[in-house]
């Protein structure tokens, strides 16, 4: 796991984290925040998901550029097991 996040990933969780739920969200900048703790990849079905260390996490369809608000908090809910705060701070 990475010890911490560069700027723009710092900026996507805070996008993540953030009050009302962030509707702008574009899918590359999860892909790329994800891919700093393990796999992200296209299952048959055309869902997305995201394998890190034994555990895999269904992330659902990507429709468009932007996330919806459902994968919004499946993200923050796989942030927050990973240790990760709404300021982009990696738990020890």
């Amino acid at each position: 796991m990475p010890s911490k996040l560069d700027h723009h990933h710092r900026h996507t969780v805070t996008q993540i984290f953030g009050h009302p739920v962030g509707r702008n969200i574009q899918w590359h900048d999860v892909v790329c925040l994800l891919e700093r703790f393990g796999t992200v990849f296209e299952t048959h079905r055309g869902s997305w998901a995201c394998t890190i260390g034994e555990t895999t996490y269904s992330l659902g369809r990507v429709r468009g550029r932007d996330i919806s608000a459902d994968q919004v908090i499946k993200v923050r809910h796989l942030l927050r097991d990973l240790g990760v705060n709404s300021e982009g701070v990696i738990a020890a």
